[in-house]
């Protein structure tokens, strides 16, 4: 399955999932999927994972820093193959494993989160971790740009450029909107990419619904110091009356909103 025909599978599910389980955060879900499809898709995607045997030792690890916009996610590993995509209709289900932030408990999650400003710490000893042991996986990190304004983030990656641990890569999921505004209205960041690269990260910067140019930047893992991909998003893409709007951070879809999603993400 290419990353195109992946991406729109997991974006249908997560509207799916959120209708059904009553839940939110849609919007901050369906801004990420181009660029778990470019990670994750079975023909061309660049992380390199076993499904079947989730703890294999030497599989890239990937980590979910905004942990609510975990159904992406869910539906990514479940098209990936490591569990049954029957299991995604228990989301959000008293005992289910899929819970309404990303959980450990999944095959294929490395790490809970929910609190923000917490993965891309753990991941930096990840890549420590792999630097010292001599081994050659890499570590990837996805953050939002809200989640930027938590200072942990800042203090993780001068740690890694002080480190130079160029085999961790931190995508920004930078789509504007956070929780009940702009993220510039909320607390404004300046540019991202003069801040990162102060902090001592080589930086791109794509379209993050290009595909081609997500896997291009994501490619590059040589070098001395750690990455960054700023991801310009649009929250909610692929549902036109979601585009852009905070307030699908909060909402969930009725029947007649989840029929029309559907629709326009299978172009039916």
């Amino acid at each position: 399955m290419n990353s195109t025909d992946f991406a729109r599978q997991v974006r249908a599910h997560a509207v799916r999932m959120v209708h059904r389980a009553k839940a939110s955060h849609i919007g901050s879900a369906l801004s990420i999927v181009d660029v778990l499809a470019a990670l994750y898709a079975p023909e061309g995607g660049l992380l390199n994972v076993q499904p079947r045997n989730p703890s294999w030792a030497d599989r890239d690890r990937f980590l979910l820093s905004k942990g609510h916009a975990c159904v992406a996610v869910y539906a990514a590993l479940a098209q990936r193959g490591f569990f049954p995509v029957e299991e995604l209709q228990t989301y959000g289900q008293d005992f289910a494993r899929l819970m309404n932030h990303v959980s450990h408990k999944v095959p294929g999650v490395e790490f809970s989160t929910g609190s923000l400003g917490h993965a891309l710490p753990f991941g930096v000893g990840k890549a420590l971790a792999a630097k010292q042991r001599g081994q050659a996986w890499r570590t990837v990190v996805l953050v939002s740009d809200g989640e930027l304004n938590e200072g942990s983030n800042w203090e993780a990656l001068m740690f890694a450029s002080h480190h130079g641990l160029g085999r961790l890569t931190t995508v920004v999921d930078a789509n504007g909107l956070q929780s009940l505004t702009t993220t510039e209205a909320t607390l404004n960041m300046g540019s991202l990419r003069a801040k990162f690269e102060a902090f001592g990260a080589d930086v791109a910067e794509v379209d993050g619904h290009d595909h081609v140019a997500l896997r291009a930047a994501l490619s590059h893992v040589d070098g001395p110091r750690p990455k960054v991909v700023v991801a310009h998003t649009t929250k909610g893409k692929g549902v036109s009356y979601m585009e852009n709007s905070v307030d699908w951070h909060y909402r969930s879809p009725n029947d007649a909103q989840l029929a029309q999603a559907l629709a326009e993400i299978e172009g039916t």
